[in-house]
């Protein structure tokens, strides 16, 4: 893993819905999901010091969106992988919750050699153009990268968390299964089987035995993209091949949730079960020493 080098760090641009074209990371929306929701969260960055760095991962920049409580040090960190849509105001939005309450949050561009997820009109041809293109080799070096910036740079990584969302759900359990640092996991919404190619040789089901934390896994149950079935072959294979420490790992599912019930800016929203889903994500992190 080389030395992560900061870049830059890029004011914070305010929140406005009626564009989606981002002047900086982790602003605007994605086309493919406009327009958003009047339900859209926004949390603000008083107190906090928000907006974007680079680390550097194999010769190459990574743009990361990174929010943390202002003049303080010796933070426990939270790794935020971003959505199909990538590290947009949502995923900036993660960010900045997790800071208010201490933490210092970090999400990097895992598409930014791939291209812009914001300028594609539909969710097919972002993942036909671009998410296809993403290898996962590539996506855990920029995550190593990301959690080593951010161990030089005021964050402890005895105190190391990482959660996920959607395509990047899955991505949590990969990088649950690929890095011994981290403490405690939550993905959300995230596929554990699949196809196996080139760019993804492996899902997280088939690794299982290299889980190093416990993950927390939340879902819906009226997601047609994710079965409760491949949920029940993940609770069986964690329950008989995963290390002592991983076997604690929890689903939850929520009976009438769809796919994406914490996106608060998408009409899939469900604003109870993303408080319970966030609350369980907030206590299962201080319960197995990141908080």
């Amino acid at each position: 893993m080389l030395k992560p080098e900061v870049d830059s760090l890029i004011p914070h641009v305010p929140f406005d819905r009626r564009t989606f074209i981002k002047a900086a990371l982790g602003t605007g929306f994605a086309a493919a999901v406009m327009p958003v929701s009047a339900q859209t969260v926004h949390t603000d960055s008083v107190g906090l010091e928000a907006g974007e760095i680079a680390v550097k991962s194999d010769g190459d920049w990574v743009p990361v969106y990174r929010a943390q409580p202002q003049g303080r040090t010796h933070l426990p960190v939270i790794i935020v992988i971003h959505e199909i849509f990538g590290v947009h105001e949502h995923i900036a939005d993660v960010c900045r919750r997790f800071a208010k309450l201490g933490y210092l949050a970090l999400a990097p561009n895992l598409y930014s050699r791939e291209g812009d997820a914001s300028v594609y009109p539909t969710i097919q041809e972002l993942s036909d153009k671009l998410v296809s293109k993403v290898p996962d080799a590539q996506v855990l070096d920029d995550l190593d990268a990301t959690v080593a910036w951010a161990g030089q740079n005021g964050g402890d990584l005895k105190r190391l968390g990482a959660t996920g969302f959607c395509w990047g759900g899955r991505i949590a359990w990969l990088y649950a299964e690929h890095n011994p640092q981290l403490k405690a996991v939550v993905a959300w919404y995230g596929r554990v089987v699949g196809e196996h190619n080139a760019m993804n040789p492996q899902n997280p089901i088939d690794q299982v035995a290299q889980l190093h934390a416990p993950v927390l896994g939340l879902y819906g149950g009226l997601d047609p993209s994710i079965s409760q079935e491949s949920l029940a072959q993940m609770k069986a294979a964690i329950a008989a091949t995963a290390p002592a420490v991983a076997k604690s790992s929890e689903f939850v599912v929520y009976g009438d949730a769809p796919h994406a019930f914490f996106a608060d800016y998408r009409p899939s929203y469900r604003p109870a079960d993303a408080k319970d889903g966030w609350q369980r994500a907030l206590t299962w992190f201080r319960e197995n020493g990141v908080a």
